[in-house]
Order: C-alpha cells, then structure tokens, then sequence
C-alpha cells in the first residue's frame, strides 16, 4: 500500500456544501429544552427573543440529516478551509507503537481554534435578519476571538464577557479580539444585574462561564436589535461544527482510511459532536464496533461525574432548562485549572449519545495533559491548544496499548486549535507549579445542590 501523505487535503470541489444534522440519525433524541417558567417544552417563540430565526429553526431540527452551508458562510469558510488530516508520523515513531495516529487540525486560522466554523455561520444569520449587535460569553478566548473576526468581517457590533481568570490568564486573547472591534469585559462585572449580584455573593469570585452567559444574555435581552449568540453546547453548534468529521471522513474515504477509535476533548461538546457526526451513524445502526471517546478535564467532570438531568445553562438561572450531564450551574471550576473546557454541563445531544451508551468518556488531570502537549509539540512541531491536549493524551494512551498488544488500530482524534495565547499555561507547567486539582464529592454536592426541581410530570422529578 502506497504510504500515506503526511498531511491530506481536500480540493476545493471536495469540501462539504452540507452540515450533517445528528439528530436526524439518532434513534431517540435529546429531550427537549424547557421553558423555565412553565416547565413546557421551547417553542420557536420562546427561542427567538434570544437566538436569530433562522440559528432557532436548525435548534429545533430534527428530520433533515444534510442542511447547505449558505454561499456566504461557504465563501468565508474558503478563507480557512479544508483544513488537514495529518497523519502523526514522528508521534507513531517516538511511541514505537503500531497503531496509525491521525488527527483533524483545526488551528490553520488567526483565532487559532475550529470555533470559527459556527462563529461565521451565526454572524451571517444575525446580519441576514438584520440585527446590528451580538453579545457572548467566552472561557479560554477561542470563541471570543472566533467572534470578533467574524463580526469584523459581516460588520456587527460585538460584546464578549471573559470569564475573569481567563482573562487575567490570556491578556492576549483579551488584545485580539479588542483589535478585531470587540468590547471585553471580564465576568462577573458590575456591568450587569447579574453580575452585580453574583459578586456579592462571592466577592472574590474568579467567574465560571455560567456567570459569563448570564452576563452576555443579559446584556442581549435589555439592548435594542441584539441577539445572543453560543459557542458550543447547543445543536445548531454542533450543525455547523460538523463541517470538522465530514472533512475528517471524506479525506480518510481518499486513501481507504477507516478510523478504529476517535477521540475529541469534551467542554460543551461542539467540537466533538461535529468531529463524530459523520462517523456514528453506522454505529447507532448498529453497521459499525468504532469506539468513540470523549475527554475531559478532571477537574471539571460533567460526564464522568456529573448527573444527567434537567439544568441551567448558566450561574443566573435564566437560559433554558437542558437536559445534560451537568455538574449544576452553580458550580465553579477551581482557579488553577488551566486547561479550559470549563464549562458546567456537556451538550444534550452528546449527553444521550453518552447516556445510551455510544460513546465513552474519560477524564483526565491536566499535569498528564500538559505532559503529552509538550510531547506532542517537540516531535509534531505544533504547540497545541490545551484542550486539545486532553485528546493527544488519550490518542498516545491508545496508541501505547496497540503496542502491548500488537494491534494496528487507526487512531483519529481532533487537534482543535493551537496553544499559543496559553503560555501562561504552558510556563505553569514548565516551572513544576502546575497543580492538579480533582473535585471531592462534597465539591459536586454544592454544584448539584443548585440543580432545578423540574415537575414530575416532565419524568424527570
């Protein structure tokens, strides 16, 4: 067999024009998102005081597999992608191993993330329908700087709340995204109600995304002509994310590539969802023994600790309830966790894949995480995103049990971005001060203590 190219890429003609909606292959969907007040399932009317039509519209779909990319979105997307599959020669070499390591990068853009790929498509749904402002939230900055380009590009005004410790963190991911026209401010903030309140509760709060949405929905409710936009965790996310697999898979369909085992890092699930799209079909109908694995942080396990039931999507209470593994929206990531996917909950669409059993999850410390980052960088050349360094960790694993075993499995997993604006991070790590920290069950208890009582007669209390 011919050796395959260190890295593959699609032309032009080769790049998807549909985003593949999951939810038209699952066997039995998320449950539906609740109105807070009534306790009864969202309707498009609901969702549109806060979400564009044409973003609530793909929330609420669930017959259409394939949905077109608008030649707007796909003429930015040129810009960008096809991004490549790489295949980790000089990885497979320093392991010994004999498995096949590939991995989708996603990191070949200035906001150094695949958040750019949902960022473009709600930008341009918020500029068809004629809103002239956006507010959001953003952790470690990836979706705050994905954001920023794209308003620059559609021309839309843009308010972002950093999650304090990130920005105090990332100074630089705060710079950028100044540059591209955005307003930071870090959250909790005394710019709003919630804020305000949040802060004297805890005063000396270093934030959590629950407090920046919050702040960011808000901001949106009380501002004319805004809407709130999301950087993860919701389906019409994970729809755009997609593009990510479909490459993923057409580039491996090139060479008769077919994946044993694929693993994403998990903090909302966007980038996951949109990496394993095209893959889990054949095995939701049951064609198909690939193993898909998510990873998350230790420090913030929403699925591997957390409960499936009913939650906020923020520390305010105000969004929608979900139904997600969550860790309950008050819970508060600890300050020296460093390797972002700090979100509360995971995804409603990857909490039923996970809860009905076809995928895996696993957490990891983040020391073992920045450990295989600095492995990977040094015979790879690339200095990857921390999050994305929860999947390199977990893809050497694999790969180091294919060489116990003498296996040839084919690894992919998702380079989401790289880590360039996390050298605070990375020098943590470097110095020895990095520190692990793993929440005690008394920690989850005041998270989970904060989890809504839902009527029974959804089925859930």
């Amino acid at each position: 067999m011919a050796r395959i190219p260190y890295k593959i890429f699609l032309s032009e003609d080769e790049v998807p024009k549909y985003w593949f909606n999951l939810k038209a292959v699952m066997k039995d969907l998320p449950d539906p998102c609740l109105n807070p007040v009534t306790f009864e399932p969202c309707t498009a009317e609901d969702l549109s005081r806060v979400f564009c039509s044409d973003l609530v519209e793909q929330e609420l779909n669930t017959t259409d597999k394939y949905i077109r990319i608008p030649d707007e979105i796909q003429s930015f997307y040129k810009m960008y992608r096809p991004s490549p599959l790489v295949r980790a020669y000089c990885l497979e070499k320093l392991l010994d191993t004999p498995a096949r390591i590939y991995y989708k990068f996603e990191g070949t853009n200035t906001s150094g993330s695949h958040k750019l790929n949902s960022a473009a498509a709600q930008v341009y749904y918020a500029k068809k329908q004629g809103i002239s402002k956006l507010t959001t939230e953003t952790g470690a900055g990836q979706w705050g700087t994905a954001l920023s380009m794209a308003c620059a590009y559609f021309g839309i005004d843009l308010t972002v709340y950093m999650v304090k410790i990130s920005a105090r963190q990332k100074p630089y991911r705060k710079a950028v995204m100044e540059t591209y026209g955005a307003r930071v401010i870090p959250s909790p903030s005394e710019t709003t109600e919630a804020g305000r309140r949040i802060l004297a509760e805890n005063p000396d709060t270093n934030g959590s995304l629950g407090c920046a949405i919050s702040e960011a929905l808000e901001t949106a409710m009380k501002t004319d002509n805004c809407r709130y936009v999301l950087g993860s965790v919701l389906d019409h996310v994970l729809l755009h994310q997609s593009i990510i697999g479909l490459e993923a898979k057409a580039a491996m369909q090139k060479y008769g590539i077919e994946p044993d085992i694929i693993i994403g890092c998990a903090g909302g699930g966007s980038n996951f969802g949109g990496l394993i799209a095209p893959f889990i079909e054949d095995k939701i109908n049951g064609n198909s023994n690939i193993r898909i694995i998510a990873i998350e942080p230790a420090s913030c396990p929403s699925m591997t600790r957390g409960r499936y039931a009913y939650d906020f999507g923020d520390t305010g209470r105000t969004t929608p309830l979900l139904k997600m593994y969550t860790l309950g929206s008050g819970f508060m990531p600890s300050p020296n966790h460093a390797g972002g996917l700090r979100y509360h909950g995971m995804s409603p669409i990857i909490s039923k894949l996970y809860h009905d059993g076809y995928i895996e999850a696993r957490a990891l410390e983040q020391s073992k995480v920045f450990e295989a980052a600095t492995i990977f960088a040094r015979c790879e050349g690339t200095l990857p995103a921390p999050e994305s360094s929860h999947a390199i960790l977990a893809a050497i694993d694999e790969a180091l049990k294919c060489k116990e075993t003498g296996e040839e499995k084919t690894i992919l997993f998702g380079l989401t971005g790289t880590g360039y604006f996390d050298l605070t991070a990375y020098e943590s790590y470097n110095s020895g001060t990095m520190t692990d920290y793993i929440p005690t069950d008394e920690d989850l208890e005041k998270g989970f203590a904060t989890l809504p009582r839902v009527p029974e007669r959804t089925g859930i209390y």
